[in-house]
């Protein structure tokens, strides 16, 4: 077909034009696949080289991360969004279809992988040739093997001066269950052993299932919003064949729509006629609503539905929550609206509206841990230049009451009165931690610390041990990745994941600015360490609000007992600096009036309270 270089919108920060081109192809020559490993074991490097590989890429079109096209992915060296692009690949005189979907490592975006797992048929699984199994490698691989997919083990890193392939070979047989002698030797920085993976890719991943006769089924896996064309829809073709202009509904909603534009990520959006069993690529149906499109939902044709619609994906739980309010109550709605584009791309991503006595008109927001909370921050602030105060994160909890009605707890202001609690549970979350064997002590006195309840060890070589606690979340999504990597020289990871609820003794947290409860300092802790925290809290204040020209007490309390009090001294102007020598009536006259005017200073004036304020309550749970 002939090449169109007809002008387009821009979208996405591409500037070539789109190529017209037609994918049809055999879905026995069609291999979808994805790239899973613990964070910082070469994924990226690894896709990149694809690329190159099979000319995707040009050299000079090469650079780094190239699918890692957010500013916020590049700045911290790591994928956040899940990626496709589509390759073709000659093999024995074949040409192949390479579906591609690079994923995110951190545990924070798991969610991210078990979407992409759910539209492959088989994964490539990276281990570091030094560092080996890590916990974010076991935790991939088993989401790998419960979607039933064809796992290829890749050592990569291989040209490291110092590697250990033998002890990681056994790691593998060991720890994950997969075969050693199956693992490909590469080093993607170098592009040594780029070809043995595509062979293997063609050769050990099963083809995809489906038949471009039957009624169209087709998994939305993600979604992105375009300012002109509207929702841009991922989607995998499970049967069936989409057709340019063909009328279509997406069956969760029932809204029927047709089809204006289609095609690929090759890596640059390339248009397409059709995309048949097994395919991967977007649709453009001119959807304006951000509420029409849900990631999970089955796209069928208008008036040939199928029998029933694709299972779709579990409803990712949100672990960690914080209000999030625009500095300037004019960026209220614009801040809405981020969040709704936000919400379409990112489905883990959840907010509504609230307001604060303190702060105004905001939103609470959930996440899946403390580094999904931080991108989201900062992507609102530097991309769209909204500046935000956020409240301190706390975890959702549930709490039983007299009456037998069960709540869930995600914001401080909504835990009942200590008389009508019956129970309070807290989150326990059962976490896998893979360390040097001479760190086992200190790990096991940190979760010891922190209330944790000790399951097993299992020692995965000389030099390394695994082990396992069941931990409250809360004690862990603050900081515990910090003190982990602190006590292990960095060498320590972990995973974890959430196993229920679990009955605590815990208390409602206040603070207390000149006698006036700030709810958004407000925090759930464990009646243990509630004097503890509330002293420290109290210190932390004093150091964080500026002192203002009246006295403020800043105090602590359980409900109406006051456990913690600082009190920030006022600021004081010298009134008789300019009284020199003179009857001392005309100094006390002075000081009189300065006396009343701080008291009724103390009775009307308010008191500025920093963002860094805000952010104390979660510094506290560093205080050893």
């Amino acid at each position: 077909m002939p090449q169109d270089f007809s002008p387009r919108p821009k979208s996405f920060g591409l500037t070539t034009p789109l190529l017209e081109r037609n994918p049809s192809m055999d879905a026995a020559r069609i291999r979808n696949f994805s790239i899973i490993a613990h964070i910082d074991h070469g994924k990226s490097t690894l896709a990149d080289q694809l690329l190159l590989k099979t000319g995707a890429i040009t050299e000079r079109e090469f650079k780094e991360q190239i699918l890692d096209d957010l500013d916020i992915e590049r700045d911290r060296g790591i994928t956040v969004k899940a990626r496709t692009v589509a390759i073709d690949y000659k093999h024995e005189g074949k040409t192949y279809e390479l579906n591609l979907i690079d994923t995110p490592g951190h545990v924070d975006f798991h969610y991210e992988v078990s979407r992409s797992l759910a539209a492959c048929e088989g994964a490539l699984l990276l281990v570091d040739a030094f560092q080996g199994v890590q916990a974010q490698t076991v935790a991939n691989a088993y989401a790998a093997l419960d979607a039933n997919l064809e796992i290829i083990p890749v050592i990569n890193k291989i040209d490291l001066p110092v590697t250990r392939i033998d002890e990681v070979l056994e790691e593998i047989e060991t720890v994950l269950g997969l075969e050693p002698d199956d693992a490909l030797m590469v080093s993607a920085k170098q592009g040594i052993g780029i070809e043995e993976i595509l062979q293997a890719i063609v050769e050990r991943i099963p083809a995809p299932a489906g038949k471009p006769d039957d009624p169209l089924r087709a998994l939305v896996f993600d979604s992105k919003y375009d300012g002109y064309r509207g929702v841009m829809t991922y989607v995998r073709v499970v049967d069936g064949t989409i057709h340019k202009g063909q009328p279509i509904q997406f069956l969760r909603e029932q809204e029927k729509h047709s089809v204006i534009e289609m095609g690929q990520f090759r890596p640059k959006m390339a248009a397409c006629e059709e995309l048949g069993p097994g395919q991967v690529g977007y649709v453009l149906t001119g959807i304006k609503d951000l509420g029409q499109v849900h990631v999970g939902d089955t796209l069928a044709e208008q008036g040939r539905p199928p029998e029933s619609a694709l299972p779709g994906y579990q409803q990712p739980q949100q672990m960690v929550f914080c209000g999030m309010y625009p500095t300037d109550g004019g960026d209220f709605e614009k801040l809405r609206d981020e969040l709704q584009k936000l919400g379409l791309n990112d489905a883990s991503f959840t907010f509504q509206p609230e307001t604060s006595e303190a702060l105004g008109f905001g939103f609470r927001c959930g996440f899946l841990g403390m580094l999904h909370m931080e991108i989201i921050q900062q992507r609102l602030e530097s991309e769209q230049d909204i500046d935000l105060i956020q409240t301190a994160p706390n975890v959702s909890y549930e709490i039983l009451t007299r009456s037998g009605e069960i709540l869930n707890i995600d914001n401080p202001q909504e835990v009942s009165d200590a008389g009508q609690i019956q129970e309070f549970r807290e989150p326990m979350a059962k976490v896998n931690f893979i360390l040097p064997s001479q760190s086992i002590g200190v790990i096991m006195q940190l979760c010891e610390d922190r209330r944790g309840t000790y399951c097993s060890t299992e020692y995965l070589g000389t030099q390394r041990a695994q082990i396992v606690y069941e931990l409250p979340l809360g004690e862990i999504v603050y900081d515990m990745h910090d003190k982990l990597k602190s006590a292990t020289r960095g060498y320590g990871t972990m995973d974890y994941e959430v196993i229920g609820f679990r009955e605590a003794d815990l208390v409602k947290l206040d603070v207390l600015v000149k006698g006036v409860r700030v709810d958004a300092l407000s925090t759930i802790v464990h009646r243990s360490n509630a004097d503890k925290r509330g002293r420290s809290l109290c210190k932390r204040l004093k150091d964080e609000i500026s002192k203002h020209q009246f006295e403020i007490p800043l105090q602590a309390a359980i409900g109406g007992r006051i456990i913690a009090r600082e009190t920030i001294s006022a600021l004081r102007k010298n009134v008789t600096a300019k009284c020199y020598g003179g009857d001392i009536t005309r100094k006390r006259k002075l000081w009189a009036k300065q006396k009343a005017g701080k008291k009724r200073m103390k009775q009307f004036g308010q008191v500025e309270i920093p963002q860094k304020a805000f952010l104390a309550v979660l510094d506290v749970g560093s205080d050893d």
